[in-house]
């Protein structure tokens, strides 16, 4: 992390994989180049969810300026479009106090709306949504998937295929429009009036793997089973349905045992941190650990 100069207010993003170690990198050079941390993890923004997400500790939130980390409560509504607004607002604020801006997190779409912008979604039309809702009833979100891949191949590669909610929402709108969702995810003529660095940080896959697999243990001995028990009420709500509650909510539902979520768990963040590099690797610059 050698020192860096950048002409005219910069967005510096640092991403990368579930666990490759983005918060003490990040923290590293907020503090080297006295620059404020915005954070574009989505799961982080809600403050129930603190063991789940590996939220930033005290000391850590503390040794750099942070933004949109625990603003939200999980009974919130948030989207892509709303974070959009909210980051470019801030950042009109911050650019003129600060060149150089950085922002963190795991979220590929969120991070995306911020570099390309985001179209206003269209209101799903009512035959559409039931048209969705019956198929997701009768066939599960393996069939909401599968439709998602064939409409539109490039969401359905980067979104958790367990993601009902996201799933149901992105075939609403291409079936909608007859155009994919991804393509309203980008306006593709957006230019903003900043730079944008864009970097991502990764390891060796095993590496990655053990330290994925060892964040979960550390979880586990945290609390994260007591903290997804007092969740549990809320487990409809769209941010509990993330890996690490929804493999604990089977478990207290009796359809596995406690050290098979826990594999599960393991297993799933696997999986999404591959779809994450794939994501990544497209436009950013790779930072190997």
């Amino acid at each position: 992390m050698s020192s860096a100069t950048f002409s005219g207010p910069t967005l510096y993003i640092l991403t990368g994989p579930t666990a490759v170690g983005k918060t003490a990198y990040t923290i590293e050079l907020a503090r080297r180049w006295h620059a404020p941390i915005i954070s574009a993890d989505s799961r982080q923004f809600y403050r129930e969810m603190r063991i789940g997400t590996a939220f930033p500790t005290e000391e850590e939130l503390a040794a750099a300026q942070h933004f949109f980390v625990g603003m939200l409560s999980i009974h919130d509504y948030y989207n892509v479009y709303m974070f959009e607004q909210d980051v470019l607002n801030l950042l009109k604020e911050l650019f003129q106090k600060h060149p150089l801006v950085i922002m963190t997190g795991g979220s590929p779409q969120y991070l995306d709306a911020v570099c390309h912008g985001v179209d206003e979604m269209p209101d799903p039309d009512p035959n559409t949504r039931q048209y969705v809702i019956n198929l997701f009833n009768n066939n599960g979100v393996e069939a909401l998937h599968a439709q998602l891949q064939l409409l539109d191949p490039e969401y359905a590669a980067t979104v958790n295929p367990h993601d009902s909610k996201r799933i149901m929402r992105a075939l609403e709108v291409s079936l909608q429009t007859g155009k994919p969702y991804s393509e309203h995810l980008h306006k593709k003529q957006t230019v903003r009036d900043f730079n944008i660095e864009k970097h991502f940080l990764n390891r060796p896959r095993e590496v990655l793997f053990d330290r994925i697999n060892r964040r979960v243990d550390k979880m586990m001995e945290e609390g994260l089973l007591e903290e997804a028990r007092g969740l549990l009420p809320y487990r409809d709500l769209n941010a509990l349905n993330t890996v690490g509650y929804r493999e604990l909510f089977d478990c207290f539902d009796g359809k596995c045992t406690l050290e098979q979520a826990v594999t599960d768990i393991k297993t799933h963040t696997r999986r999404y941190a591959k779809r994450q590099i794939t994501w990544f690797k497209r436009e950013y610059q790779e930072i190997l650990l």
